[in-house]
């Protein structure tokens, strides 16, 4: 099959090694673009298909119409489950299905219509960190399997339903992260919510004892694991 013209939309990790993978493999990536005010210039190079991973922004209506193949997302999570910001960390505090999902885009956030997902495993001792290096490589390979199928367009998308899976955005992260000292929690809630905040280096998870942060990190074991 003769090559496709491709814009890449993305800025994370997954997104830079899905842009190697494809120009590694001899495909006509035009551009990788990581900023909003960039989107204008697909208007110019008319793409065949518009990829994108890590992208921040919401892919306006007027330049979703511009490549004939349509825009893709790569998220990190199994949709119709944990749309939007922090999907490895939902998975964690709500117990919902962690994956990744290829998809159209279309109005929404992550709500366009599911090309492939497919689920990974979280154990107890995983944190943040673990699921999202996880889901990581899941998206490059899934990708990496699924690509020739996308380019060729056999493809069976299925639509998400209104209502169903969940979402949360920047804010709702922000918003575990203090610990109340005060506050009742189970001992299963208390202890995935540390998982959820524990992401080294960043310091996440904090309580606030005479008006000073002290920040939290989770580490867990098994027996066999230490001496």
């Amino acid at each position: 099959m003769d090559k496709i013209k491709i814009a890449f939309l993305g800025i994370n990790d997954a997104g830079r090694r899905i842009y190697d993978l494809l120009v590694d493999r001899g495909e006509e990536v035009l551009c990788l673009l990581t900023e909003k005010e960039e989107l204008k210039l697909i208007e110019q190079m008319k793409p065949d298909i518009v990829i994108s991973c890590g992208f921040r922004y919401v892919v306006p209506a007027n330049i979703r119409r511009i490549p004939p193949r349509g825009c893709i997302n790569i998220h990190s999570s199994y949709l119709p489950y944990n749309r939007g910001a922090n999907p490895n960390v939902w998975s964690i505090i709500e117990n919902t299905p962690a994956g990744v999902s290829i998809h159209f885009m279309d109005d929404g956030i992550d709500t366009g219509a599911i090309i492939v997902r497919r689920r990974i495993d979280v154990s107890f001792s995983d944190n943040a960190k673990d699921v999202y290096k996880k889901l990581e490589d899941a998206q490059i390979g899934l990708f990496g399997e699924m690509w020739e199928q996308i380019k060729q367009g056999s493809i069976n998308p299925i639509k998400q339903e209104k209502g169903e899976g969940t979402f949360h955005m920047v804010k709702d992260f922000e918003e575990l992260c203090q610990i109340e000292l005060d506050k009742q929690y189970t001992g299963r809630e208390l202890l995935n919510r540390l998982r959820a905040l524990t992401f080294s280096p960043y310091d996440n998870a904090y309580v606030i004892i005479s008006g000073k942060k002290f920040y939290l990190r989770l580490e867990i074991y098994s027996g066999k694991e230490r001496n």
